[in-house]
């Protein structure tokens, strides 16, 4: 059942990516402040579903080491999937409060591996 889950979140999240990247046209990336960003995400309640460092939760996708461009992240924010997300519309974040946000997240260093790790490496 958690095999389900997991493989249908990320068909979902990988289809989200796919329109996302389609229906955003900005060309320039915006420069982005990740102390910024850290507050509106924390702010507008990103953490809620995301987790603090976006790691994912049971109802928000994994955010940390995302492939997406920052134009594919805006445009996934602006229009998510049905069901998956509010959408965050400009009045509510603007261009570049998003770029800060995902300034934020591309900050966020991944994590260490499990054979790094004394405590996990006999296992």
């Amino acid at each position: 059942m958690k095999n389900l889950f997991l493989v249908s979140s990320f068909l979902v999240f990988s289809l989200m990516t796919i329109f996302a990247g389609a229906s955003f046209s900005q060309t320039k990336d915006l420069s982005g402040d990740v102390e910024k960003g850290r507050a509106i995400f924390v702010k507008n309640g990103c953490y809620q579903c995301h987790g603090y460092l976006g790691q994912g939760g049971i109802s928000g996708a994994r955010l940390m080491q995302t492939k997406l461009s920052q134009a594919g992240f805006i445009g996934f924010v602006r229009n998510p999937p049905p069901s998956s997300m509010p959408q965050f519309r400009a009045k509510i974040m603007s261009d570049q409060e998003l770029a800060d946000v995902y300034a934020y997240i591309k900050s966020v260093p991944a994590p260490t591996p499990v054979k790094d790790i004394p405590l996990l490496s006999g296992l």
